[in-house]
């Protein structure tokens, strides 16, 4: 087994936010299940990730009952689930050890959210000599306020400021940081042929 499949943060507690109502992908699940299938079927490693923030008191606060895959998305027989701390899969995580003891030295990359964990693990991972495919659609985000922006604002005052970036020019950016640097992008049907 040679290939991973790397699935980050497709967790309950995302869809506790009210960001939530203006995710890039809402079907991010069956995207990601798709996914998940053709890794099984083809044999390899699936691992699954979640990010959690202990006594934090937010809804990444395992105390909350949040931090769980979404439904739709279970692990099979021996498929490990690592519980991360920082943004990437790597920093809190023993993955590049189970890797290594697995002999996989390519992934494939999808989760939430698109140019937070997922890309900072593709990052990562690119540094560490994996040969990695970033699986663009199934992986989800929300707008992001510019930094001057007040904080606490509502999802409807965020969505109307201007120097909001929209999902799409996330996603975009994205593409265009990862193509050719550190991933291989690539939509969930160039994958799997469906």
């Amino acid at each position: 087994m040679t290939n991973a499949l790397i699935v980050i943060d497709v967790q309950e507690s995302f869809r506790q936010r009210e960001d939530w109502a203006a995710v890039s992908e809402p079907g991010i699940v069956g995207k990601v299940a798709e996914l998940v299938d053709h890794a099984r079927g083809r044999g390899d490693l699936v691992v699954w990730v979640l990010h959690s923030d202990p006594g934090t008191g937010t809804v990444f606060d395992p105390a909350n009952g949040f931090v769980h895959l979404m439904d739709g998305l279970e692990p099979a027989g021996s498929e490990p689930v690592l519980t991360k701390t920082s943004h990437n899969a790597f920093t809190t995580t023993n993955l590049q050890q189970l890797l290594t003891l697995r002999g996989v030295r390519a992934l494939t990359v999808c989760g939430i959210r698109t140019e937070q964990c997922c890309e900072t693990t593709t990052r990562v991972a690119a540094d560490l000599g994996y040969e990695v495919v970033f699986a663009v659609d199934a992986t989800a985000t929300h707008p992001i306020a510019h930094r001057d922006a007040p904080a606490g604002r509502s999802l409807a005052e965020v969505l109307a400021d201007p120097r909001t970036l929209s999902t799409d020019e996330i996603i975009a950016r994205t593409e265009y940081a990862l193509a050719g640097r550190f991933a291989r992008v690539a939509t969930v049907k160039e994958l799997t042929g469906s």
